[in-house]
């Protein structure tokens, strides 16, 4: 037993202590488990929100995309794009959840479009959709924590107790516990990345002039785009799809929806941006790793990070660096257990049994997260690709979700039921034909130019969805439109 398993075990131990403290004096009603009583002010949205955006992928994807692809990698997950669209997109949302009850992604699409069909659909496309999600999650606790605990547990144990430890917690206190856990994270992520980022440049190079012409002259072209594949066109598509998609995640707009006013939202699109900052710090040390810890290939190149820090620091520093790594993937995986647990009692469920009561909801959905947990291991478990992977994947699934939610915003929302189930179903499948067979527009399109077949999959499905959408609504609508209630934007 190291000092830096020690360190691991006592940050995991105090995660469950804060999240079963955070349900003291609450009546966990399926209101205060799902969005924690849409009583959470600016700061603690804050926390939340960062809390869902720096996850394993900050740690390893990050780093580890900025030593193996370089500046594509890098400036691809410094994307500010996000914070533009949550500006003006999510305090409607927020508005119409607040009035019409809503306390669910699936909720919300349901009662805009009056149709418990559509929210079934939102919450199978969800629920499948959030498995590689994840599954990256945790393949990065394991990782991390076998990495920096010296081998002392090895990764499918990290990730077993990881995941029994959320369980705990969420099954018992639900939002409340990610939002008082969350803070706790962001914290130490910002001191230990930020440290790092300065110290292994300073350390290793002189400074960051110097490291960064090092490595132009050891790996020529590492710090501009190609001009084919990870090139300009497909950093600009894939930005944007990440951007449309972000907030269709179902424990993102769970996360919305727990705020108390829509101005503690647009608080946080504003300041959000500069919090981001520290993913420059990240892509700092997985440039320091380049020469320092070379050759690493494939999927170790996500080891960059915790390699050099191992080399580089004591055990006990080291231990922190993991659990501020494993907190990193603890805190988005306990809000997404939530948000799936919900989705699943509350419009799967109910919709099967109308009669159901919220309180029996609230049981239910308690006994629905160590069943959702159990899933997700057998998927982690039985393999998958690279974090990376995994990350362009569960967004390009999102991101056909975002058609019928932007249009229902609309004073006039031109897209009919048919439309949005429509577009939905034709854009997730082509999203999976495309993984599955690696598919791409260059591959479809071989004489196009290259500008072209370089755009990211994803985008370019979800422009066909769009056209689908809107087509087969077309088609469907009523001659005389007349809108229901649930059409209605909320001013």
């Amino acid at each position: 037993m190291n000092a830096a398993f020690l360190v691991i075990l006592f940050f995991l131990v105090l995660c469950i202590w804060l999240g079963l403290q955070a349900r003291k004096g609450k009546d966990m009603n399926l209101e205060q488990w799902a969005i924690g009583g849409r009583g959470f002010g600016s700061i603690l949205i804050f926390f939340l929100i960062a809390g869902e955006m720096f996850t394993t992928y900050t740690f390893l994807g990050v780093s580890g995309g900025a030593y193996s692809s370089g500046v594509p990698a890098a400036l691809y997950a410094f994307n500010c794009f996000y914070f533009v669209i949550a500006y003006w997109l999510l305090p409607p949302i927020w508005k119409y959840a607040k009035a019409n009850n809503v306390i669910s992604q699936s909720d919300f699409y349901a009662k805009k479009y009056n149709s418990q069909a559509l929210g079934i659909l939102v919450a199978i496309i969800s629920v499948i959709s959030i498995i590689p999600y994840l599954v990256m999650q945790l393949r990065g606790l394991g990782i991390i924590v076998s990495q920096t605990s010296y081998g002392s547990i090895s990764p499918n144990m990290a990730i077993v107790v990881g995941v029994l430890a959320i369980t705990i917690y969420v099954t018992a206190s639900g939002m409340h516990g990610v939002a008082w856990t969350a803070v706790i994270k962001d914290i130490m992520i910002l001191a230990v990345v930020v440290f790092m980022g300065i110290y292994f440049p300073i350390h290793y190079y002189g400074g960051l002039q110097p490291m960064f012409e090092a490595i132009d002259t050891a790996k020529q072209g590492h710090l501009i785009f190609p001009e084919q594949g990870l090139s300009i066109s497909w950093f600009i598509s894939a930005t944007i799809m990440t951007a449309l998609a972000f907030y269709m995640f179902p424990h993102m707009l769970a996360g919305v929806f727990s705020a108390n006013s829509p101005k503690s939202l647009r608080w946080n699109a504003g300041i959000m941006p500069i919090y981001q900052m520290i993913i420059v710090f990240s892509l700092f040390i997985g440039f320091s790793a380049i020469l320092q810890v070379p050759n690493l290939q494939g999927a170790e190149a996500d080891l960059a990070l915790f390699k050099l820090a191992k080399m580089s620091f004591d055990p006990w520093f080291v231990g922190v660096v993991g659990a501020s790594g494993a907190m990193a993937a603890l805190i988005p995986s306990s809000l997404v257990l939530t948000a799936t647990a919900t989705i699943l009692s509350k419009n799967v469920y109910k919709v099967w049994k109308p009669n159901t009561s919220n309180d029996q909801l609230a049981k239910l959905s308690r006994i629905l997260v160590p069943i959702i947990a159990l899933v997700t291991l057998f998927f982690t478990f039985k393999g998958g690709k690279s974090i990376f992977t995994l990350y362009l994947m569960a967004y390009s699934f999102m991101a056909q979700l975002f058609p019928s939610l932007f249009f229902s915003l609309w004073k006039k929302n031109p897209v009919t039921v048919q439309g949005a189930i429509a577009g939905m179903i034709f854009g997730i499948l082509i999203v999976i034909y495309s993984t599955i067979s690696g598919t791409t527009l260059g591959t479809l399109f071989p004489s196009l130019p290259q500008v072209i077949k370089d755009l990211d999959v994803g985008l370019t499905v979800l422009l066909i969805n769009i056209a689908v959408t809107l087509g087969v609504s077309t088609i469907t609508r009523r001659p005389v439109f007349k809108e229901d209630e649930g059409n209605k934007k909320v001013s």
